[in-house]
């Protein structure tokens, strides 16, 4: 029998890989609407013709399995190349190309070093490339991909690296500009984080917010709301605050313990077992992670000499933390499974990118029962951890922390739901206070865009930063404004009778709510609002005012009810001395209204102008 041409040209020129990926998520028991969502949005961008936008969602929520069906949505599109950008880790690198090679999305996912072959041809067939943001990576990809135009960039973790922060010197980084080369004329850039203040700031790629891609998580994922909630609610986990000034050694020993403990309670009361690992993260510095390396070794050691005076402390320890998590009928189970797994344990440092020797395999999906994973600054950033159940975080809080930093650096997000209730956090008191504000005030400005209400609006303190200075292009970007202001409304003089009438501030601002609706007045900023008043005083509800009057002058659009350096002047301020949260209605005169709502104090509102 001749063999069919034409039948083979159908099959070679079918696009279903994006369906095939859907389809080995959902055999997979997987949730898919949180990704098709992103992906279809993603490719309504591309039609509109936007060749750079953003998709943000939380911290190890699945970007990943998001990406790669993204990429299989861009092949059936019939883009020749997808580049995927990532940081420059080998590590980091090795997980994301094996999660793709498995998922089996045709075509294969290649190292960029496979295809620099001058035989391999790229201008034909499609491909999908993996490359590390380094100079020498990226200056070999883009020769290759010099006469290439159909191509689209994925930047994984993008406002790492990616962004000029020389952009207030009139330069270029070395990164920045590779990654410009890299897209062309013609290429389309699509930047990928948990935290994209910077990459807004900083106006990388002249990205619009206004059309950013929301990545909502899946159901089984546990972040913000649970880890860090904004409202005073009964904990889902354990969190262990510990005194500011505490004893390292000590602290880390008794969480190990706990650790040990509540890994032997889930697999006694499973009937199977399962490895489970413990996340040690107090310092940047290697040298460091030496230090914290020695008391999870002399524990186990302690363990592994039964006839000593050391083995007796530390199972009566155990035996103490079993008695108060568990009560005494299980505690002397949970010391046998203990002890008699005291040798199946594995420590892992991850302290360097370039570190080939680390099994960096074992430590984000552990191989031992008990692994124990220690490390800085590559912990920090897209390294997903699997079956991680503690994690024991004193990073040093004596200076400003950065607030896409220190989100980055929640690696207990994740999909944990099975085991949330076992888990552990560690952590000084004031290490959880700054840390929880970072979370609070990073919610602020993600929510404003989730609800449509144009450009976020990033917030900071004397304890917190948005981001790097040096990555903010200060010539589009508004600084101290100490304003934030949302979704125009149809103007209704009856609005004030509400002002006027009895009742709190916060019993006003919701009927004023109800009145506007919530797209005016947003529900994430009453809830801030009601847990950071001190008392009814601290909230004033200004009456409506006119702006119609207002002299035209640079930054003021009396058509959008915008203008640059805010709408609360200080002699509105002072007619409420005691208030720090201010909320005012202005309209135009032309049937249109915003709610302008003002923090008085330590904290800085920073908002891109650029597309206002």
């Amino acid at each position: 029998m001749p063999i069919d041409f034409e039948r083979l040209r159908n099959i070679a020129a079918e696009n279903n890989r994006y369906e095939v990926q859907l389809s080995r998520l959902r055999d997979a028991g997987k949730q898919i609407s949180c990704i098709t969502d992103a992906v279809e949005k993603s490719l309504d961008n591309i039609e509109a013709k936007e060749r750079s936008f953003v998709i943000y969602g939380e911290p190890q929520s699945g970007k990943t399995e998001m990406m790669i069906c993204l990429t299989a949505r861009l092949v059936d599109s019939g883009f020749s190349v997808v580049v995927h950008l990532l940081n420059d880790s080998v590590q980091l690198l090795q997980q994301n190309l094996e999660r793709f090679q498995r998922s089996r999305l045709a075509p294969a996912a290649k190292n960029f070093a496979e295809v620099l072959d001058p035989d391999i041809s790229l201008r034909t067939g499609q491909h999908v490339i993996f490359c590390k943001k380094n100079t020498h990576d990226l200056k070999r990809l883009n020769e290759k991909l010099a006469t290439v135009k159909s191509k689209v960039i994925i930047d994984d973790e993008a406002d790492f690296a990616t962004p000029n922060s020389k952009i207030n010197r009139g330069e270029v980084t070395k990164i920045n500009k590779l990654v410009g080369d890299l897209l062309g004329s013609s290429g389309i850039y699509i930047g990928v984080t948990a935290t994209p203040a910077r990459l807004d700031l900083n106006n990388t790629f002249n990205n619009n917010n206004e059309i950013w891609v929301n990545f909502p998580p899946h159901q089984e994922y546990t972040g913000q709301d649970v880890f860090f909630p904004v409202a005073t609610q009964a904990s889902q986990y354990n969190l262990k605050l510990l005194p500011d000034a505490h004893d390292g050694p000590k602290y880390l020993r008794e969480a190990l313990y706990r650790f040990l403990v509540r890994v032997a309670s889930i697999n006694l009361s499973r009937g199977h077992e399962e490895n489970f690992s413990m996340l040690v993260h107090t310092s940047g510095k290697k040298i460091d992670h030496k230090a914290d390396k020695k008391p999870i070794d002399d524990a186990f050691q302690a363990l592994g000499d039964p006839h000593s005076p050391k083995f007796i402390k530390a199972a009566t320890e155990i035996k103490t933390i079993a008695d108060s998590l568990y009560g005494p009928e299980q505690a002397n189970r949970i010391l046998d499974y203990v002890v008699a797994n005291k040798d199946r344990y594995n420590v892992i440092i991850l302290n360097s990118e370039r570190d080939k020797n680390t099994d960096f395999k074992s430590a984000t999906n552990p191989s031992a029962l008990f692994t124990f994973i220690i490390g800085g600054n590559i912990v920090s950033r897209g390294v997903t951890f699997d079956n991680l159940l503690s994690m024991f975080f004193t990073r040093d809080s004596k200076h400003k922390l950065q607030q896409d930093t220190y989100i980055q650096r929640a690696r207990m997000f994740g999909s944990r739901k099975a085991y949330l209730q076992y888990f552990e956090l560690t952590i000084p008191n004031q290490l959880y206070v700054d840390w929880h504000k970072c979370f609070v005030f990073h919610k602020l400005a993600l929510e404003a865009i989730r609800a449509g209400l144009g450009s976020p609006v990033w917030i900071g303190d004397q304890r917190i930063s948005t981001v790097a200075p040096a990555s903010i292009d200060q010539a589009n970007v508004a600084l101290d404004r100490g304003e934030m202001s949302f979704r125009l409304f149809d103007y209704d003089p009856r609005v004030a009778n509400v002002i006027d009438s009895g009742g709190s501030s916060l019993t006003k601002l919701g009927e004023i709510q109800h009145f506007i609706g919530d797209k005016a007045l947003p529900d994430y900023l009453l809830r801030y609002v009601e847990i950071t008043s001190q008392d009814d005083q601290s909230i004033a509800i200004h009456q409506p005012a006119s702006i119609e009057g207002y002299k035209e002058a640079e930054g003021l659009d009396k058509s959008k009810i915008e203008r640059r350096r805010g709408f609360f002047g200080k002699s509105q301020r002072e007619k409420f001395p005691n208030a720090t949260h201010h909320f005012a209605i202005f309209h135009n005169g032309k049937g249109k209204a915003r709610m302008v709502y003002k923090f008085v104090g330590n904290i800085a509102f920073i908002k891109n102008l650029k597309h206002v």
